[in-house]
């Protein structure tokens, strides 16, 4: 895992210090080698975390001199060793034993369509020095992130990270009225725009050719939605319950590779369990080394489920509580989202990423199987809004406003009161808006009270982003399109840049195996009946797993890894987010008045306004790092 940036210039010498001080600024990323390279054109920049191959010779900037490539990388070719023996049987020569150049020399030889071959998480650039082009890719599910921007002389400047690219002079700091609309909305901005006017994320799956005096724009080399309309049969369902199991054994076989200690997250529940049990019939279990994170509200704790776990496989566990210097780091904690981050998992995901580092540079988590197998409780409403379209929208307007003033208000976990309500909500609305209802911060009402009229336009709406995915697969099962569009949406732009932000903060790698491209495209294609029987979620993975895990892990009921931010905006984060969510550098934006009266509702415990609050205070906090190049 590294940290990648640079810049092709075609009027003049490429600006080598801003690569530098982008390759600094990540750091974190990398803390094992930083370099910066000029080839013509081009200035590439890598700052390394050594994974595979400690060795100074798979140091990047990496070339083929013979062949005028070089490339800078972030991530890991899982299937490297395979495609190693390939491209030796065509004679190719290797200097190295890691990844790293088995991916140049694979571009060398099928130029894009590597992309096909690569099983691994990516983001990468490579310089084409004699046909004076570059090529940037990234990997199908979208773990590894790639910013950038088009020069005014029609080059590029890249990175992976937000803040290292605002290194460069000409990155405007013009925030995006769109990306703050989709922020208020979703709690993180789409794929589809950024928090900078101007900057462009590229997209999961996709790849881009940038060569001079052309228009090129990405184009995707993988379609998930295909996997979806295309239906597998079994003859029965012990056939695809032995293919799964044999999958997951198999992804995580090849995530084992490191030349550095390794482990895993374990919550308790059935995904990073699975992943554990799957660890536990490959290596040792001396070997195995798992981390969790817990909370004195016991509501949202899961340390005894992961005790109970490992105790079951064997394995040893390290645990801690989210620290009481909470308040003091919280801050530096949401500034590492790169963009505003509404997700407020990202608290206790940073602190397991801290405890694990102390001990390990590699972890496997069990991220991307709740929206594969729908492990959702937001797919059973899905269900129950499709039986319920009968009921007119105006008597579930009318339920929903007399449980919003009259429902008692408690701040536990996803308490009874919270789905009712968000039930009633969904059900005035049409089924794609009622689906991603289950997640909106703020309705398009209150965004339009708590957005200054100036900042308004009736065109940013998300929506306008989000029904693509839907038509993409409208004639799939409900269910189909709610999974695909929330792939497509909460696990990249949410999920995905949380793990990635919160391990590359303590130089940790996270590797997903229920991301590989096999699993997949193999949940995809499984009957719907077999992600959900009825009203039992992830029907095919527990079946999987029944002979690996005690039943209280396949019968339990999904927490989530949400942080109990309602209890402490009452407490010790009042202060701290009351002044970031209302202070002078948020008077521009919103109506403060409004943010102050949810303040109020909250402390009277009139509703429950944490996850709104939360968001505010992020998005000030950003505004507040920012402050100096912010306009």
């Amino acid at each position: 895992m590294c940290g990648i940036a640079g810049i092709i210039n075609w009027q003049a010498p490429p600006d080598r210090a801003s690569v530098e001080r982008m390759v600094q600024a990540m750091i974190h990323r990398g803390p094992d080698h930083q370099a910066v390279k000029v080839i013509g054109s081009a200035a590439l920049g890598h700052s390394r975390l050594a994974i595979i191959d400690l060795d100074p010779v798979s140091n990047q900037p990496m070339g083929l001199p013979h062949a005028g490539l070089w490339m800078v990388f972030n991530g890991e070719i899982y299937n490297f060793k395979k495609l190693r023996l390939e491209l030796e049987g065509f004679g190719v020569i290797f200097k190295t034993k890691g990844d790293a150049e088995v991916l140049l020399q694979a571009y060398h030889k099928w130029g894009s369509d590597c992309l096909s071959r690569l099983n691994g998480m990516f983001a990468f650039a490579i310089w084409d020095e004699r046909n004076r082009r570059l090529f940037m890719a990234r990997d199908r599910a979208g773990k590894k992130p790639l910013y950038y921007a088009i020069l005014s002389g029609g080059g590029v400047v890249f990175s992976s990270e937000l803040k290292a690219l605002r290194l460069h002079p000409e990155i405007s700091s013009e925030i995006s009225t769109e990306a703050v609309q989709q922020y208020l909305s979703l709690g993180y901005t789409l794929s589809s725009s950024c928090i900078l006017k101007n900057v462009i994320k590229l997209p999961a799956a996709h790849y881009l050719m940038i060569e001079v005096g052309k228009q090129n724009s990405p184009k995707e080399y993988w379609k998930l939605d295909q996997f979806f309309r295309d239906k597998k049969s079994y003859a029965g369902d012990g056939e695809a319950t032995e293919a799964l199991d044999e999958l997951i054994k198999d992804a995580v076989h090849d995530r084992l590779v490191s030349d550095v200690p390794l482990g895993s997250f374990l919550s308790g529940g059935i995904d990073s369990s699975t992943i554990v049990s799957a660890m536990s019939r490959l290596i040792p279990l001396d070997k195995i080394q798992t981390y969790s994170i817990g909370f004195q509200e016991e509501s949202y704790s899961e340390l005894p489920e992961a005790r109970d776990v490992a105790n079951f496989l064997n394995v040893n566990l390290q645990d801690r509580q989210v620290g009481d210097d909470m308040a003091r780091i919280l801050p530096a904690i949401m500034q590492t989202a790169d963009e505003p981050f509404a997700d407020n998992s990202i608290i206790p995901f940073y602190y397991l990423a801290q405890l694990a580092s102390s001990q390990v540079k590699v972890c496997l988590s069990g991220d991307g199987s709740d929206e594969f197998f729908a492990g959702y409780e937001t797919y059973i409403a899905d269900i129950m809004h499709q039986k319920s379209t009968w009921i007119p929208k105006g008597i579930g307007n009318m339920f929903y406003l007399l449980g919003d003033n009259f429902f008692p208000i408690n701040f536990d976990k996803v308490h009874l009161t919270e789905k009712i309500l968000r039930f009633l909500q969904g059900n005035c609305l049409d089924s794609h808006r009622a689906h991603m209802s289950w997640r909106v911060v703020f309705q398009e009402a209150d965004r339009k009270k708590l957005l200054r009229k100036e900042h308004w336009n009736n065109n940013d709406d998300p929506m306008r982003h989000i029904n693509p995915y839907f038509k993409r697969v409208k004639d799939c099962h409900f269910l189909d399109q709610a999974m695909y569009v929330d792939i497509k949406t909460w696990l990249v732009d949410d999920i995905l840049v949380k793990v990635d932000r919160a391990t590359m903060a303590h130089s940790l790698e996270a590797r997903t195996p229920f991301l590989d491209y096999r699993i997949m495209e193999f949940a995809a294609s499984l009957p719907v009946n077999l992600k959900m029987k009825g009203l039992n979620k992830k029907y095919l993975l527990k079946r999987s797993q029944a002979g690996h895990l005690p039943q209280s892990v396949l019968q339990r009921t999904k927490k989530g890894f949400n942080a109990p931010v309602s209890h402490w905006l009452n407490g010790e984060l009042q202060d701290l987010c009351y002044e970031a969510s209302t202070g002078p550098a948020m008077e521009e934006w919103f109506d403060v008045s409004f943010i102050k009266n949810l303040w109020d509702e909250h402390r009277l415990k009139r509703r429950d306004n944490g996850h709104k609050i939360f968001s505010l205070a992020s998005f000030g906090f950003w505004l507040s790092s920012n402050r100096e190049n912010v306009r």
